[in-house]
This record gives C-alpha cells, structure tokens and sequence, in this order.
C-alpha cells in the first residue's frame, strides 16, 4: 500500500529532503499522477535552471491514481518551474513552464498520446 508522501523541496543549491515542513511556501502544491505510469522518480527546477537535481521522491514510488504533497521552502520564489518524471522502465516525461504561483493542484496525464498537466 502506498503510503502519503509530503516531500520538502528547498531551493538552496536545489536540494531536496523529505522532511515534513510547516514553513511550506506559496508554490507548495499537490501532484496527482494519472499518467497511467508508476513515477519512480520526481523533479522540480525553476524553468530557468539547466540542472534537475535530486529525486524528491527518494526510494518511494508514486502509482498511477496516487498524489503527493509538494511543500516548498519559503526562500522560493520563482514562478515558472519545470517538472520531470521517470518511469519504472527509464522513460522521462517533462512539463514546462507550470506556474506554481497559481497552482494548488496538478494533475499529470495523457491526453492524445502528449503529457499534459491541468493546473488548478
């Protein structure tokens, strides 16, 4: 059985741990995969960066039809963030520029064979 997830993501030297923080920020958000895939692993980068840095899963996975708490550092202010998942057989997805500034909620998922993200 899968268990809930809340990972922290701090933005320092893009540095991912999976301690649960209070001090969530305003780009904290909750990831639905529905991709039909398991997500082995997860990044998040501000879309201006050219490194993903660390899985912030960890050794968990994320099965389709699960969700995951996204909390962010405070220091954190970017908008614009780039999200990337890896599938239990090495395929990587990428979504662009999702603006976490206005998202509380996305959803991952294939729509006429393209990932898609709905943001809400």
């Amino acid at each position: 059985m899968f268990r809930s997830l809340i990972t922290t993501f701090c933005v320092v030297g893009v540095m991912a741990t999976q301690l649960v923080s209070a001090q969530g920020s305003k780009l904290d958000f909750e990831l639905l995969n529905q991709t039909t895939l398991t997500i082995a692993e997860l990044y998040v980068s501000p879309a201006a960066d050219n490194e993903w840095g660390e899985d912030i899963l960890g050794k968990d996975v994320l099965p389709n039809g699960q969700s995951v708490e996204i909390v962010f550092s405070p220091k954190a202010k970017e908008c614009m963030w780039d999200l990337k998942i890896v599938d239990e057989d090495d395929d990587d997805v990428i979504w662009t520029k999702l603006d976490l500034c206005k998202a509380s909620h996305i959803t991952l998922q294939y729509r006429n064979g393209q990932p898609t993200a709905i943001v809400k």
